[in-house]
């Protein structure tokens, strides 16, 4: 529990920073030096906190049973904060690799048929196959619905990443879809997993999941 709530306060300054920060390229004018720069430091945080949400899912999954006790169905219990919050968090990290890289390689799509990058990618369709199997099995359609989300993402980008022609500026789209899901991955996550926190017996309520 002690390891738990430590990797809490480290998970919640990085993805304050990337909530923060995520706003400023969205009104920075494109391509500008203010854009670039916060929008790394967005990518930067969100990536940090999604390695720290997987590492709390694990535990969530394999460590104390303490975590929430209010919740009885301690199988729905690691869905949503295990399974799903693993997901989430390979997800959030998918998008803002995947969003820089768009621009890193935007003369050159080569590198991101690559080991490097098929590897990210991968990780986030086994987590979603999974979040989706283990919602199913639990019979709860929130998980099923999140992981198709990512699923049909990744199939898109997949598209982009493997077509053998693509016009100069189809990058800027990938680049902006990307990150634009990776705020509302991490917002879902900030809601659903962190707000939550606060009111628990809303937990399961689908309107807080949906808002982002």
């Amino acid at each position: 529990m002690h390891l738990f709530e430590a990797l809490v306060v480290v998970h919640v300054i990085a993805g304050t920073i990337g909530l923060v920060a995520f706003w400023v390229p969205i009104a920075a004018r494109k391509g500008a030096r203010p854009h670039r720069k916060w929008g790394r430091i967005a990518c930067y945080g969100f990536i940090g906190a999604g390695a720290l949400a997987i590492a709390m899912a694990l535990l969530s999954l394999y460590g104390s049973e303490e975590r929430i006790p209010t919740i009885t169905d301690r199988e729905l219990f690691a869905g949503l904060f295990g399974w799903m919050m693993l997901y989430l968090g390979c997800l959030t990290i998918g998008f803002a690799d995947y969003g820089l890289a768009t621009v890193k390689h935007n003369r050159d799509r080569t590198p991101l048929r690559g080991l490097r990058y098929q590897v990210v990618m991968a990780a986030v369709v086994v987590s979603a196959l999974w979040c989706g199997y283990f919602g199913f099995r639990v019979g709860h359609p929130l998980m099923v619905l999140v992981a198709a989300v990512g699923l049909i993402a990744m199939v898109m980008q997949e598209r982009f990443v493997w077509r053998k022609e693509a016009a100069r500026g189809d990058y800027v789209g990938e680049h902006f879809r990307a990150l634009i899901g990776m705020g509302i991955s991490a917002y879902t996550a900030f809601l659903s997993v962190g707000l939550i926190r606060l009111v628990p017996e809303q937990v399961f309520n689908p309107a807080i999941w949906a808002k982002p």
